[in-house]
């Protein structure tokens, strides 16, 4: 099958978060999205019917998406979904990521996220679908040696974790596959720090237990589920001493998704390419939780704790390749990225599962 001319792409882990955002740009851009995902992190729907968020999706888009509940790990049956599909793309999101959990149970994150990816290539290569935009981690950089964090950032040293080991294998073997088979053309995306949700306040962050993130944490504080946010110290060289790091709207993240696949379906280049994705800007752990308080009009309690081992003072990065290479750029401000968290966390305070 021809997949130059196709405009179907397939979405591994699309019911997660960054997944189901990143349906409405492609479908706005006039793509045909097909999702894959096992449901592991995902709320699911009622029985015979989509996963919930992708239900939200389809009110959103006025279409219907495309599931199949499959795992990576079942090759089989991943196989057979490329069997009935002409895909000219794959983004591949699908993967655990929560960063304490990969330092308890490495071997199911190798597992679940470096021999999944190696299925879904070699699934890719058999049928001949050799464009891939991956979802990478700025973890990658580890600590960082120098701000703002550019491409050219030495990846791979003193990693801390599971999960972030696991995005290093996995840039590196396709780095490899695409060094070994010159039809491949992979864009390989480091995010930063993806919050907010969809501005219509029906699709949101929806984590599966305690949030592992901040933003989440502060939005279900401010929603009365949580009582208080722990704060990892105060003693950092920066602003005010908490920790700072580059905060990314979610629909900004979806969009840099559409802008790579777009340069992977107009371009005849081949290899791999890293880029991140951020803003350029950091904002610290207390001035997130400020700006937080004031959109929601609700008080944020928070205590200071002792630091975390593992995390740095600060991490942001150099956006700037981004918008040569991909003519994006992030619009969205952190005043925006609180009021849409909580626009979303105050109509589903108990996340895709709250009574409507």
């Amino acid at each position: 099958m021809d997949s130059t001319k196709s405009k179907c792409v397939l979405l591994t882990g699309g019911a997660g978060y960054v997944g189901s955002h990143t349906i409405i740009p492609l479908i706005e851009s006039g793509y045909e999205v097909v999702v894959l995902d096992n449901l592991s992190n995902a709320c699911k729907g009622n029985e015979g019917q989509n996963p919930v968020p992708i239900s939200h999706v389809e009110k959103l888009v006025g279409k219907p998406v495309t599931f199949y509940n499959v795992d990576l790990l079942d090759y089989d049956s991943l196989s057979k979904v490329f069997d009935k599909h002409n895909f000219c793309c794959v983004i591949h999101f699908a993967g655990l990521k929560a960063v304490g959990e990969s330092c308890i149970i490495p071997l199911t994150y190798y597992r679940v996220n470096v021999s999944g990816s190696i299925n879904l290539f070699q699934v890719m290569k058999e049928h001949n679908v050799k464009k891939l935009v991956f979802s990478s981690s700025s973890t990658v950089y580890g600590e960082p040696q120098f701000l703002p964090i550019t491409e050219s950032h030495p990846v791979g040293q003193n990693l801390l974790n599971g999960y972030a080991k696991s995005k290093y294998y996995i840039e590196g073997i396709i780095q490899d596959l695409c060094n070994s088979d010159k039809e491949w053309f992979v864009i390989i995306l480091r995010y930063f720090n993806p919050v907010g949700a969809h501005p219509s306040g029906t699709l949101g962050e929806d984590p599966t237990g305690i949030p592992n993130n901040l933003m989440p944490y502060v939005a279900q504080v401010a929603v009365g589920n949580r009582p208080c946010i722990n704060v990892f110290g105060n003693d950092y060289n920066t602003i005010d001493g908490t920790g700072v790091r580059d905060y990314l709207h979610i629909m900004d993240l979806a969009e840099g998704h559409v802008s790579a696949l777009k340069k992977l379906q107009n371009s005849d280049e081949n290899g791999a390419i890293a880029i991140n994705l951020g803003t350029g800007n950091g904002y610290s752990v207390i001035q997130v939780i400020d700006m937080f308080s004031q959109v929601s009009g609700q008080k944020v309690k928070y205590d200071i704790v002792d630091r975390r081992s593992g995390d740095c003072a600060s991490s942001y990065c150099d956006a700037s390749f981004a918008k040569s290479y991909l003519g994006w750029e992030a619009k969205r401000t952190l005043k925006e990225m609180c009021e849409d968290t909580w626009r979303w966390q105050s109509s589903y305070p108990q996340g895709f599962l709250t009574k409507k």
